[in-house]
């Protein structure tokens, strides 16, 4: 049975002492829950006091990217040591800020997944169409493409804990949510192609989120999808009561 993920990403928001404020609330509103993951990534400069102040909770430490080499002259970047070393567990990629915004390509991502893996930090793998490439029929056609390649080369072994989070690019943070029948496609899709290239096994024990608008209204319905596994919530994760409603959807 695959433990349901609920997973924060902050993106570039909150300091290390509104994030340290956000932990000592957020902490004690889901202290009792133990049947579903629960994950938060901060900005890299939080990461640190983060890790310290989640040790010993059930809520898990995230970070927003990393990339593929342990160390080097690579100016402005974080490499996956220096985020185990923070205490971070989950390490989100292929983010559709970081392809549209930064240029991030399939290839690029395929390196920072390498990496991430290499450190023994779970990667989660972010993939998700465009409004117009939705309008022009081709969801399946962008979702195969990102999907092989950024698992070309990868054994079912080595990926074992890989997470994927189907994010529509045209809902996120636009108040637009994938119907909970088009969340439910593509995430089918998605892993019958993990079927493919890693057996029914990998596809059936790999977990899938659904990210875009995300809020306590519509998470319920989301989650109650066969093939959804958890969502990756933005905006609605900035704040702790928010953010604990959609944890304990269903409660």
């Amino acid at each position: 049975m695959r433990v349901p993920l609920i997973a924060g990403n902050w993106k570039m928001h909150k300091t290390v002492r509104e994030t340290l404020n956000y932990i000592r609330r957020f902490r004690e509103l889901v202290s009792e829950v133990t049947d579903r993951e629960i994950m938060i990534a901060p900005p890299f400069t939080a990461l640190y006091p983060a890790g310290r102040e989640l040790a010993g909770t059930n809520i898990k430490l995230g970070a927003q990217n990393a990339h593929w080499a342990e160390k080097g002259a690579f100016t402005g970047e974080i490499s996956p040591l220096m985020l185990k070393e923070c205490g971070v567990e989950y390490v989100i990629l292929g983010h559709s800020e970081r392809r549209h915004l930064f240029g991030e390509t399939d290839e690029m991502i395929r390196k920072r997944l390498s990496g991430v893996i290499s450190a023994g930090l779970k990667p989660v793998l972010c993939v998700g169409e465009t409004l117009t490439e939705r309008e022009s029929g081709k969801t399946f056609e962008v979702l195969e493409r990102q999907v092989r390649e950024a698992l070309s080369g990868f054994s079912a072994e080595e990926l074992k804990a890989l997470v994927i989070a189907y994010e529509p690019v045209w809902a996120i943070g636009t108040g637009r949510t994938a119907t909970p029948e088009q969340a439910q496609e593509a995430h089918r899709y998605v892993r019958g192609l993990l079927a493919e290239l890693f057996g029914k096994d990998f596809a059936e024990t790999t977990r899938i989120l659904y990210g875009g608008s995300v809020k306590p209204e519509n998470i319920a319905e989301l989650m109650a999808q066969s093939e959804v596994d958890g969502a990756l919530v933005g905006g609605a994760s900035l704040d702790p009561e928010t953010f604990v409603r959609i944890v304990k959807y269903g409660g």
